[in-house]
């Protein structure tokens, strides 16, 4: 049987990811060959992948990204959550799209820095925080040291960052990340229906 091959060239998040996810629960195994032309898709179906325990090979011609991927090896699904065994977290998501908190920018940097510097210490800890919009930027290199370590700390600790990776795409960060991994509307939307709580900073 020939291999399947999903285009998904040209198609916007999350259409890339539903489409590998729909050709990905028609096999029991074997292997699919996915098309995207854009950064962001690239990530968001590789990381979309990986997560549901299959392997990825990815190459680039003239702008096109081929990822090919395999169903079915044994392989360490629970990667992500490997450091989690101990970790003490709730089962709430925290959502930011926006550098700063509230009506008032400067006050809402100073309020934004406190925040992620006190989730630290929270009890339990948040399971995700979920950065979309401007508040990407909190995740990369030119961000303010102590809101990276903070970052860092958290995702030591356990909880998970999901950065939007259109919007990391948008503003040309998808180098620039630092902490967290890119992701996709889909996984952006399940984290947030499967949570029992989100708090909107």
């Amino acid at each position: 049987m020939a291999e399947k091959v999903v285009d998904c060239r040209g198609k916007a998040c999350p259409i890339p990811v539903l489409e590998t996810k729909k050709a990905l629960e028609e096999i029991d195994s074997g292997t699919i060959t996915v098309l995207v032309d854009n950064k962001a898709s690239k990530e968001n179906v590789k990381r979309f992948a990986e997560k549901t325990g299959c392997t990825v090979e990815i190459a680039e011609e003239n702008g096109v990204f081929k990822l090919r991927i395999t169903k079915g090896t044994a392989l360490n699904v629970q990667k992500e959550s490997k450091k989690s065994g101990d970790r003490k977290t709730g089962n709430y998501a925290v959502l930011m799209a926006s550098t700063y908190v509230g009506e008032d920018k400067e006050l809402g940097k100073i309020l934004t820095k406190g925040f992620i510097k006190t989730f630290v210490n929270a009890d339990p800890l948040p399971s995700k925080i979920i950065l979309i919009n401007t508040a990407v930027k909190l995740a990369c290199r030119d961000s303010e040291p102590e809101i990276l370590d903070a970052l860092k700390t958290l995702e030591e600790k356990g909880v998970e960052i999901i950065c939007c990776a259109t919007c990391l795409d948008y503003f040309n960060l998808l180098d620039e990340l630092e902490v967290g991994a890119p992701s996709n509307a889909y996984d952006v939307v399940q984290a947030l229906a499967n949570s029992d709580s989100v708090i909107r900073l």
